[in-house]
């Protein structure tokens, strides 16, 4: 089975090419660089937003299956349309399960809960490419497959509720320093991480799965944690036994910095249990085995292996500092009013 990923080296899609690469299927990468390339895996340099170039590239090349982890909205799903169009027999798009209802109205998510989040723009660019791609299912018979990733990690990254964006070593740092973490809310949403070479199982079963062209699956953990849980397993797993936490609310955090309003009031803030049946049915191997606590011990294993991995970000660090003074004052005046 010859398949193409679109990028095939981030945190999700690297996992995906290994597995796909160790199960015998002749997998070709198309991204800017090879780089990064994984063992095993074929290699097409060009640059998918380049039209004209990536279709030079592509010319005269037909695929089983084509993954596409770069899509994020319409304009790019219209030119995956054109560059493939009777050139693969599934196309799978990965969406995001923050597209679904924002906040939600029932505990347990599943494939059918409503798409609509009005707190961030990226899932709704994401529901829109997803709207595109099912109009040309039923229009024109595209054999389109849609996946919806929730939160997923590998080795370099700490995935916390409050980040810094590609520098995720910064909570680590902060732990082992005494400096307090921020966590939204009281702590007690319920939420799903899945490490990324568990979404690679789900994934790569569904690949040449023809019975699946036309439906959506969502692929995560079945593992649900509540934030207090999720920090304090990241900070045992650094090595700090009584780690300082500060819990602020998603609504005074984003108020203090707006950045955040998609990814709390639009996704984290809120509890997310997921319910796999669908997945399992369609790939009846799929389980996911890899605990939050084991995943994450390796996570920092891999930090802490290397010292050139462990760049922390000042300038976010600033402006959390800031926020938990505020928070603090704002709490100390309400205790004297009170």
């Amino acid at each position: 089975m010859k398949i193409l990923l679109l990028g095939g080296t981030g945190v999700i899609s690297t996992a995906c090419t290994r597995l796909a690469v160790a199960r015998g299927l002749d997998v070709t990468l198309l991204n800017r660089s090879s780089r990064d390339a994984v063992p095993g895996a074929r290699q097409i340099t060009a640059d998918i937003t380049r039209t004209t170039e990536t279709a030079a590239a592509l010319a005269g090349k037909t695929w089983d299956v084509v993954v596409d982890f770069i899509a994020f909205d319409l304009a790019a799903v219209e030119q995956r349309l054109e560059l493939f169009r009777g050139r693969t027999a599934q196309y799978v798009f990965i969406s995001t399960t923050s597209a679904y209802q924002k906040p939600a109205t029932h505990h347990l998510l599943t494939e059918s809960t409503p798409l609509a989040n009005p707190f961030w723009e990226y899932s709704r660019l994401k529901i829109a490419a997803e709207d595109r791609l099912q109009r040309a299912l039923r229009e024109e018979a595209f054999p389109v497959t849609i996946v919806r990733p929730s939160l997923t990690y590998d080795d370099p990254s700490i995935p916390l509720a409050i980040n810094a964006r590609g520098k995720s070593f910064t909570n680590l740092s902060r732990l082992r320093a005494g400096r307090p973490l921020i966590v939204p809310g009281d702590g007690l949403s319920l939420w799903t991480i899945t490490h990324s070479s568990d979404f690679a199982k789900g994934l790569v079963g569904l690949l040449g799965h023809q019975g699946a062209i036309g439906h959506a699956f969502h692929i995560t953990s079945d593992e649900a944690l509540t934030w207090n849980q999720i920090y304090q397993s990241v900070a045992e797993a650094a090595g700090v036994p009584h780690p300082k936490f500060v819990h602020i609310a998603s609504d005074f955090i984003t108020a203090c910095l707006p950045e955040y309003t998609g990814t709390l009031l639009g996704d984290k803030a809120n509890s997310a249990v997921f319910d796999n049946s669908k997945i399992k049915r369609f790939v009846p191997d799929f389980v996911a085995t890899t605990r939050f606590r084991d995943g994450i011990a390796r996570a920092v294993k891999w930090f802490d292996a290397d010292p050139a991995r462990r760049v922390t970000d000042p300038e976010t660090e600033a402006k959390w500092d800031r926020l938990i003074a505020a928070y603090e004052r704002g709490l100390a005046a309400a205790r004297r009013e009170f």
